[in-house]
């Protein structure tokens, strides 16, 4: 029998967290999957001549002729599916992940196979909520005929697939490129070279509500948000006096950039109706032109200046890891021979994050070489102390106590060199509450990191977590909430972990399962969850569910019952443990 081959634009799409959506509602979500399939999905992919190859239950593959058809097929039917999302409660909505390759497919009636269908799947899974993941293949074919903006985020390395991906994402809503007006860019005489570091400029927002008086409202925006910018240490910030000479110019991002010697810039505008206020903002690669990051906030104007600081905070704490993406984006085109400590630094972040033990392991070694490059460099010592801290947690150390030995060495190293760094003195206070440093001290650090960059996300997370060990499960929720409601795209699982976790040991079992289920959805490779949701079981009574739960931990860390030692309520401590070893068969 002849094998049927052929090239095809391959897309693979599934909807983000569908177990979560199925366990908190399972009728309606399958009804409101159906209708969206009907009255968007299918119509959309029939329009650009599709064929679904297959329906996964929470996804599909569909088979397109031409790249040109899959691509547009997908960016309609993602802004289909956000113009449905916008007025739907944030818990009952239904987003798809989607990811789009080239390649040459294997027939068969009822399915096709090979590479490019599993290069497709893999970039779906990279791909955000309502987002599109496309292979450098498909860029190439499409960069110059359709009208979307692309960000690099460069090779990946991904399951199952020999070879690194090059991965681009698709930024919809985003302003499409530029139109070429046939004039070159009016280029300074001496352009001003780029600093050492990232570095932003925050424009003048423009005045949209028509009123004048409102000018003072625009510019104390743009004032708050310079101000909290420039708390972000790794960061370099123009001054307002510079920026706000461009006040009312129609201006080009690019020569902007080039006058001021920034590589980002930050632009905006503010809306005002009534005492109600919209202030919207975009992030803009100012070499490149591509668009980073774009968002909105509302509020109203009884109280303007706890307005203009909260919106200061939520744009600062969004900007920061758009930022970081951003470069480590162009760290990983660079090749081996120019890295410097900061390079090996932004190469490490992924990894470290990470919940895979290679990965955190190579962000190790990368860490090592930085440090080697420059024994001074802060940031590289708390995250590599961080990183030992992630093997002991997961039972990835080969021997335990040097790694704990090693972790707390690195990061009294680290803050002695950088003592006011808040990036720093977060992952610091993380490791030395975890492994069972003086609390108050450490709570005293964390404190102080917060002071130095109240709009710095990860240690708002930090916070939630060493107050979880200091036993203030209250607090712990609204710190890890302040995480979440600064950047809710970045390790959401761990920040339902934590929150789960202090349900937990505020005996709301219920509550606490729902939120240590869903962590899991985000975080397969964790283990807290998966320890912390046998333990619910298990003082639930649940005892098959609880089994079942710790085999499934048992596939990701030998150590079920793990040292707790890092929550100092003995309440707490018991609870956790007396539930644990109940799910692990070793009774109380």
């Amino acid at each position: 029998m002849t094998t049927t081959r052929r090239l095809a634009a391959i897309l693979a799409a599934d909807v983000a967290g569908y177990s979560r959506l199925m366990g908190a509602d399972e009728e309606g979500t399958h009804e409101r999957l159906k209708t969206l399939l009907r009255q968007l999905v299918d119509p959309k992919i029939k329009e650009h001549r599709g064929r679904i190859v297959k329906n996964t239950g929470d996804g599909m593959l569909v088979e397109f002729g031409s790249i040109v058809d899959a691509v547009r097929c997908a960016a309609e039917i993602q802004q289909g599916m956000n113009d449905r999302n916008t007025e739907i409660p944030e818990d009952k909505c239904i987003s798809f992940r989607m990811g789009i390759n080239l390649g040459d497919v294997i027939v068969e009636p009822d399915d096709i196979f090979g590479d490019g269908v599993n290069i497709a799947a893999r970039l779906e899974a990279l791909a955000e909520p309502g987002g599109i993941c496309i292979s450098r293949t498909v860029h190439d074919h499409i960069s110059d005929r359709l009208p979307y903006s692309f960000e690099d985020i460069g090779e990946q390395s991904v399951k199952n697939i020999a070879r690194p991906v090059h991965v681009y994402r698709i930024r919809l809503g985003a302003e499409s490129k530029a139109v070429a007006t046939g004039a070159p860019d009016a280029v300074p005489q001496s352009p001003l070279r780029l600093p050492n570091k990232p570095s932003i400029a925050v424009l003048p927002f423009q005045n949209m509500s028509g009123d004048p008086d409102q000018e003072y409202f625009a510019d104390g925006m743009v004032e708050e948000i310079i101000t909290a910018l420039s708390r972000i240490r790794w960061l370099f910030v123009i001054a307002r006096n510079s920026t706000f000479t461009y006040k009312g110019q129609a201006v080009d991002v690019k020569q902007v950039g080039r006058e001021l010697g920034v590589r980002y810039v930050l632009e905006g505008s503010v809306r005002k109706a009534g005492q109600r206020v919209r202030i919207t903002g975009q992030l803009i690669d100012a070499v490149t032109g591509t668009h980073l990051w774009a968002d909105r906030f509302d509020g109203s104007l009884e109280d303007v200046f706890e307005l203009q600081d909260k919106v200061a905070a939520s744009v600062a704490g969004v900007i920061e890891p758009a930022l970081e993406a951003a470069e480590i984006g162009r760290s990983v085109g660079r090749p081996t021979r120019e890295l410097a400590a900061y390079d090996l630094y932004l190469r490490s972040l992924p990894q470290a994050y990470s919940w895979d033990r290679t990965l955190i392991r190579q962000a190790i070694d990368y860490l090592e070489e930085a440090s080697e490059k420059d024994s001074n460099y802060g940031p590289a010592l708390a995250l590599s102390a961080y990183c030992h801290r992630q093997l002991d947690l997961s039972g990835w150390a080969d021997d335990s106590e040097l790694n704990r030995r090693k972790s707390l060495d690195l990061a009294r190293r680290a803050v002695r060199v950088a003592p006011d760094d808040p990036g720093v003195l977060g992952h610091v206070a993380f490791v030395f509450g975890y492994f069972g440093e003086d609390i108050d001290s450490v709570i005293g650090m964390i404190e102080r990191c917060l002071a130095l960059n109240p709009s710095f996300a990860r240690g708002w997370m930090f916070s939630g977590f060493l107050r979880l060990y200091a036993g203030q499960c209250d607090l712990a929720i609204e710190h890890l909430e302040i995480s979440l409601r600064l950047n809710p795209r970045d390790q959401r699982g761990l920040h339902l972990s934590g929150i789960g976790i202090a349900l937990f040991f505020n005996r709301r079992l219920t509550e606490a399962l729902e939120k240590l289920l869903a962590a899991l959805q985000e975080f397969p490779g964790y283990a807290t969850p998966y320890r912390f949701a046998a333990a619910c079981y298990g003082q639930m009574g649940r005892l098959d569910d609880a089994r079942r739960m710790v085999q499934r931990l048992r596939m990701i860390t030998p150590i079920v019952v793990h040292n707790a030692s890092q929550y100092r309520n003995p309440e707490h401590r018991k609870l956790f443990l007396s539930g644990l070893r109940l799910a692990a068969g070793e009774g109380e």
